[in-house]
């Protein structure tokens, strides 16, 4: 499809695209009632589901994802859930394992390409739950999850009508090399502080598979998943990881409705993470690329984010 023209107009102080994501990601408060349901995965893990429900019986929820680090109760994630909630749809806020305040039992993890997990949430949602409308939204990683997964796979599920990526680094490489740039070496420092928090604790459990001198020496990102990442999930390195988990090569598959929002001053995106030729080239693939919005800092009034709003809009475009 052509590429979306954006409405999007944030407040004057919120154009500033680092504002929008320090704001949006450190002071931002939703209030929401959330129900925690554990799932066991095939290979014996479990992922924590963070429910929350529309105040009429719905045949449709929406199933969210989360960004690096993140977890079920960000604001990007509980703002989504609440809007759908307030509008006839059920939401799960997924969190990632090792994300829920648990570690799970395994070496191995999450990342940016595995896609097994969020198949599994939705096969609950429809077997175990009765669904019979899906839609799927996510922010960063988890975005990059969800355009990955509808394009790599040859069935997707009846159940999933549309989709809603946000932010995404669609081009997993290109976007590692913008977050070490100086411009964004507060936010680098954090991912890396929390990262590798977790990663010792990892190696405390693991120790045979990572030894303490390899985690004290991890400096940036890229070699968390030289170290991590890459070799915990099957990939020979980070660049081996992020040739082949990166969803950009995946988009020209997506059969789905799917709208992709990747605001132009995101400091964490490089230029081909604004796919326009796969959007013009796709017809179930839309690319709204706003001036503003930073890193999933689209502030908007009621403290109802642009994101948000257009998420709802589309997948109800299609009800």
């Amino acid at each position: 499809m052509p590429v979306v023209e954006s409405t999007y107009k944030p407040p004057f102080y919120f154009k500033n695209g680092f504002l929008a994501t320090v704001y949006s990601g450190l002071l931002r408060r939703v209030s929401i009632e959330q129900t925690r349901e554990r799932i066991t995965l095939s290979d014996g893990d479990f992922l924590d589901l963070d429910w929350s429900y529309s105040k009429e019986k719905s045949n449709a929820v929406i199933i969210l994802l989360h960004g690096l680090e993140g977890h079920g109760q960000r604001p990007y994630m509980t703002g989504a859930a609440k809007h759908f909630n307030n509008n006839g749809v059920d939401a799960i806020c997924v969190n990632f394992r090792g994300c829920s305040g648990e570690n799970n039992l395994y070496y191995h993890s999450y990342h940016s390409g595995f896609t097994a997990d969020l198949h599994a949430v939705i096969q609950h949602a429809v077997t175990a739950k009765g669904y019979s409308k899906i839609y799927l939204k996510g922010i960063s990683l988890g975005a990059n999850i969800i355009l990955k997964y509808l394009g790599e796979h040859s069935y997707i599920p009846l159940a999933v009508q549309a989709a809603v990526a946000v932010s995404v680094p669609v081009n997993l490489h290109g976007s590692c090399k913008e977050l070490h740039k100086l411009k964004n070496k507060p936010f680098h420092d954090r991912f890396l502080k929390d990262l590798v928090k977790h990663l010792r604790e990892k190696q405390q459990r693991f120790p045979d598979k990572l030894s303490l001198e390899e985690v004290n020496n991890i400096k940036t990102l890229m070699e968390f998943d030289d170290v991590y990442t890459s070799k915990a999930h099957g990939f020979k390195d980070a660049l081996d990881y992020y040739e082949k988990c990166s969803s950009l090569q995946f988009l020209p598959n997506i059969e789905i409705p799917t709208l992709i929002i990747n605001a132009l001053n995101d400091s964490f995106l490089s230029p081909e993470c604004f796919p326009v030729k796969d959007a013009k080239n796709n017809q179930k693939l839309y690319l709204e690329m706003p001036n503003h919005g930073g890193h999933a800092g689209f502030i908007d009034k009621m403290n109802i984010y642009y994101n948000e709003r257009r998420a709802l809009e589309f997948v109800n475009e299609l009800r």
